[in-house]
């Protein structure tokens, strides 16, 4: 019995950054914020682009620590739902129009570790762990460098079930 071909390296990327981009696109506040994602194989890095809109307090000028925590909150749930999604999209199981539901946050503590600079920000999220019902990440966010840390979260999430559709 033979195998069939493999599907072209362009065809994967396509699809790949197809489902990031509707994953990415289904959320308004993730548009609203202008946050990013750039995908390097199964790993994604948060990009929040430096706004006005963003400071909190003009005098140091400092992000808002709202905006910090939406960051971090934003990049634990697509990270997650990245994960989720992976092993269907490599199997060709799911594309970008059917895609399920997002993860619903339990609770999500943020550490301020020094201020936020008026700068573009990156974060990068590692699940502790996941299940078919629950699912624990933490979440490390900085700017100019990756080993000086801003801030960092951590979030309790409910997975959603996987035979819904978001559609």
């Amino acid at each position: 019995m033979s195998r069939p071909p493999p599907e072209p390296v362009q065809v994967i990327k396509q699809r790949r950054d197809g489902a990031l981009a509707a994953l990415v696109g289904n959320v308004p506040y993730i548009k609203f914020m202008g946050i990013a994602f750039e995908r390097r194989g199964d790993e994604l890095t948060a990009i929040l682009p430096f706004s006005d809109m963003l400071i909190g307090n003009p005098v140091l000028p400092a992000l808002h620590g709202g905006a910090t925590a939406a960051f971090l909150e934003v990049t634990a749930i697509i990270e997650l739902s990245w994960a989720i999604l992976w092993p269907e999209l490599e199997a060709g199981r799911i594309d970008a129009a059917h895609l399920p539901r997002l993860p619903k946050t339990v609770d999500f503590t943020v550490d301020y570790l020094r201020s936020g600079l008026p700068r573009d920000a990156y974060a990068r999220a590692r699940i502790n762990r996941t299940g078919r019902r629950y699912a624990s990440v933490h979440v490390e966010a900085w700017q100019d460098n990756r080993a000086r840390l801003f801030a960092q979260g951590t979030g309790h999430f409910i997975m959603p079930d996987l035979t819904q559709k978001n559609d």
